[in-house]
């Protein structure tokens, strides 16, 4: 017989908790070539990343991959390393110590709040067994990926489950999916931009999202879809006219197309015809990371000064800002409603009803 997660001499007056887990994408433990390819082995064996057929992926992984892009990706990792450490697993960490404290806060409860990754450390399996040691019997699931992808939240949900079917006690469980068009959320992602055009001048607004396989929108990812509703949203939202912002896709390896069009490519063309001064903003990452600050803080940037361009700005990502962080926690809050006291539950439908109300 198997041997599933259990609790031994389990007391089953134990107090059961509520418990959020926080996940993002994963970083190497270190900005080494040894560390990002123990990183890059896992990340991209994944089926759901990288779809396609195993025998072959595995060759062009293991003899090529592997052996050409730690170097390359380790000195990219130290152009932004920070002293604390990655700039993804510091900022998603200071993101759910904030949510952590603002949902216990709102919930009056001991809100357990952890931190995943998909790959790397700290692990989904290590979370979840900090969630299982605390009593956590609802759990929810939250993807810091506004955007639904297969190759994102659909990765964290093959990760969670792997670990839940070990599991004894099985918890309530409610996976969020994407929160693209969340009201809150398009807020604070415009609030950030006016906020940085109070310092700088305002410029036209590039909206640089992480690509994917052209195949993978074929195939019926959502993603390309949701991400043109978000920066349509938040267009709207800051009273753009059409030719004053343009979306891309950014981070495109390999030889097949991808979702176009293409982030480099668009700055080189209006780095040499215009316009010719931009504001960079990443809609699709909850928090700084490799992508955001080496690709497109730093090397976007200099290859678009480098071609004409006159001036290049970017927005952070939101990070633990506070409208950020309300925007997560009303989100969280929504989902787990039907899990909450009657009287929180009628503070809920409260702040609903305002919600709806608002998009009308």
């Amino acid at each position: 017989m198997p041997a599933y997660l259990g609790t031994t001499d389990y007391n089953h007056t134990t107090p059961e908790r509520l418990g959020v887990l926080i996940v993002n994408l994963g970083t190497p433990a270190a900005p080494t070539p040894t560390a990002v390819r123990r990183y890059l082995k896992q990340f991209l064996s994944d089926p759901r990343v990288i779809d396609y057929p195993r025998w072959l992926w595995w060759l062009i992984l293991n003899g090529v991959i592997l052996q050409v892009r730690p170097r390359k990706s380790a000195h990219a990792y130290q152009q932004v390393w920070t002293p604390q450490g990655s700039p993804l697993l510091v900022h998603t960490q200071a993101l759910a110590n904030s949510l952590r404290t603002s949902l216990r806060n709102e919930l009056h409860a001991d809100t357990q709040v952890i931190v995943g990754m998909t790959y790397g450390e700290p692990a989904i399996a290590q979370a979840l067994q900090q969630l299982h040691d605390a009593n956590v019997r609802k759990l929810c699931v939250l993807p810091l990926f506004p955007q639904y992808s297969a190759s994102t939240a659909g990765s964290v949900f093959d990760a969670v489950s792997n670990v839940l079917q070990r599991w004894r006690w099985l918890p309530e469980l409610h996976f969020i999916t994407q929160y693209h068009d969340e009201v809150a959320y398009i807020d604070a992602l415009a609030n950030s931009v006016r906020k940085h055009w109070q310092t700088h001048d305002q410029h036209h607004l590039l909206m640089s999202f992480h690509g994917l396989p052209k195949s993978y929108l074929l195939a019926g990812d959502p993603y390309h879809c949701q991400c043109h509703k978000t920066a349509r949203l938040l267009a709207e939202k800051l009273q753009l006219k059409p030719d004053e912002w343009t979306l891309s896709f950014q981070s495109r390896v390999g030889r097949e197309e991808w979702l176009r069009p293409y982030t480099e490519e668009t700055l080189l063309k209006y780095a040499q015809h215009g316009p010719k001064r931009i504001t960079a903003i990443c809609p699709g990452f909850a928090v700084d990371c490799l992508e955001t600050l080496e690709e497109i803080a730093i090397r976007n940037r200099t290859d678009f000064l480098g071609a004409g361009g006159e001036q290049f700005d970017y927005v952070p990502a939101l990070n633990a800002a506070a409208d950020h962080v309300s925007a997560l926690s009303d989100l969280v809050k929504r989902h787990v409603q039907a899990w909450l006291p009657l009287e929180n539950n009628h503070a809920q439908r409260q702040t609903l009803a305002k919600q709806l109300g608002a998009l009308r």
